[in-house]
């Protein structure tokens, strides 16, 4: 789900603070403008109560009279209501029709919608209520209805305000997810990199002194140790391959030589196997220097560009020969064109390999095959023979790996471990499958590193027998 997502919940955290402050600092402003605006009328009208019960204080009731309708007539304050109305609420003097009832007496300022003398539409008033002797009451205040619209215009640049807020929040959540994101994407990038072999990459890092900038150094710094062991690595092994193969390899000539020198049937069979097991030993020590060097990632610099049909057929050529002295057949299945950059030596022991087991464990014809399909680009080799059991396969890819079936034979468990470190040094895989009968083995190679080598390149799908 989206919401299990930490970058979605950072994101919604910043934009939802982001709208609350926003929210609550429009609300502020909104607040104190009301109350400016009501205490501005209160005042106002506040002044005007005390004016006309200082009138009626030096003159009396008529007195009071006579200047409401002084100053309702004369127009001298437009924005002012002044009513003198009796104990039955009617008008004595003032430029309203009647006292309204829903106005209390000697309350706090009330607003309400009346009607004024000659005016065709009701208005907002905050009016005040003040009780007379003899039960008469006087209504003070003053017209709101411009602030009344100037709040309704407030309200509506609150919300326009507020909608601002909301897309400028979701955009400044969008940003400061994006920036996160970004950088956590640089660390991924370069962490993809160096398990598919480019030990020289390392995680972008800046002098910001934030968490991704110790992360990032941290990081680089592990990848630096790493980059250190398999250099360590890489001497050793060339070492330990050439401390190992040069005794092998006089060992070698000198059972050759032993051979040529000894002349009973005995001694000569006896040397035979001598020189068998160490040739084998040879190829052990090799084929383990091949596997530990792909695994560590080396020999990417080799790379070239190779035509995998190209390949599958110059491996059919090979080994026809020895699938027809054996009674089998070799077929080669090309179902589109494909050139990648590999390293041909490594990708042709290891299709050379599958044949070989194919010819040793497998049956019947055996399918060198090519197929293209998106961004993958498979080449796999196919026999008729009982195939691996499921259970059995883990094993079978493992480095010394040995099948029970396989025990007798002079295999060192090494093929399929081999063929599975060239996989990983391209970037791909190796799958075990059923070919019902027999076994397929399908080394699956990524092609997006390879997209301007093909572009261009065509080639009609093949078949052939060899």
């Amino acid at each position: 789900m989206l919401w299990r997502s930490t970058t979605f919940r950072f994101a919604a955290l910043v934009f939802l603070l982001q709208i609350a402050a926003a929210a609550t600092l429009l609300a502020a402003i909104r607040t104190v403008v009301l109350r400016q605006v009501s205490a501005g009328a209160a005042e106002a009208g506040e002044v005007l109560r005390q004016d006309l019960l200082a009138v009626r204080a030096a003159g009396g009731d008529a007195e009071l009279a006579r200047a409401i309708a002084l100053r309702t007539t004369r127009v001298v304050t437009p924005g002012s209501v002044m009513l003198l109305a009796d104990a039955r609420g009617r008008r004595i003097a003032g430029n309203l029709a009647a006292f309204p009832p829903n106005v209390a007496v000697d309350r706090r300022p009330v607003q309400v919608e009346l009607y004024r003398i000659s005016h065709d539409a009701p208005e907002a008033m905050l009016l005040r209520a003040t009780a007379l002797p003899g039960g008469r009451r006087l209504l003070t205040g003053s017209v709101v209805e411009g602030e009344r619209r100037a709040v309704r215009l407030l309200e509506a640049a609150t919300l326009f305000a507020l909608s601002l807020a909301i897309a400028f929040a979701a955009l400044a959540a969008w940003l400061a997810a994006r920036m996160i994101v970004v950088r956590l994407e640089a660390t991924v990038a370069t962490l993809d990199a160096v398990r598919d072999g480019d030990l020289s990459r390392r995680v972008p890092a800046d002098r910001s002194g934030d968490a991704f900038a110790a992360l990032a150094q941290s990081v680089n710094a592990m990848l630096g140790r790493v980059d250190g062991l398999v250099a360590e690595l890489t001497i050793a092994t060339d070492g330990l391959a050439h401390d190992l193969k040069s005794p092998l390899t006089r060992l070698r000539s000198a059972l050759e030589r032993a051979a040529a020198a000894v002349t009973e049937p005995a001694a000569q069979d006896a040397v035979d196997r001598a020189l068998a097991e160490g040739e084998r030993l040879l190829a052990m020590v090799e084929t383990a220097l091949r596997i530990t060097r792909a695994e560590a990632g080396i020999g990417k610099e080799s790379f070239t560009p190779v035509d995998l049909a190209v390949e599958l057929e110059e491996i059919a050529e090979i080994y026809g020969p020895v699938a027809e002295d054996a009674g089998r057949a070799i077929r080669v299945a090309i179902a589109g064109p494909a050139t990648l950059p590999l390293h041909r030596e490594l990708l042709g022991q290891a299709l050379g390999n599958l044949v070989d087991n194919a010819l040793k464990y497998g049956a019947g014809t055996i399918t060198l095959a090519l197929d293209v399909g998106g961004d993958t680009a498979t080449v796999s080799v196919a026999d008729e023979g009982t195939g691996i059991a499921p259970a059995d396969r883990d094993a079978a890819l493992r480095r010394f790996g040995r099948l029970d079936t396989a025990r007798g034979g002079t295999g060192a468990g090494l093929g399929l471990s081999l063929v599975a470190a060239v996989a990983r040094l391209h970037g791909g895989a190796v799958r075990l499958d059923d070919a019902a009968p027999g076994l397929v083995v399908a080394i699956d190679l990524p092609r997006s590193a390879c997209a301007g080598v093909t572009k261009g390149w065509r080639q009609e799908p093949a078949s052939r027998e060899a």
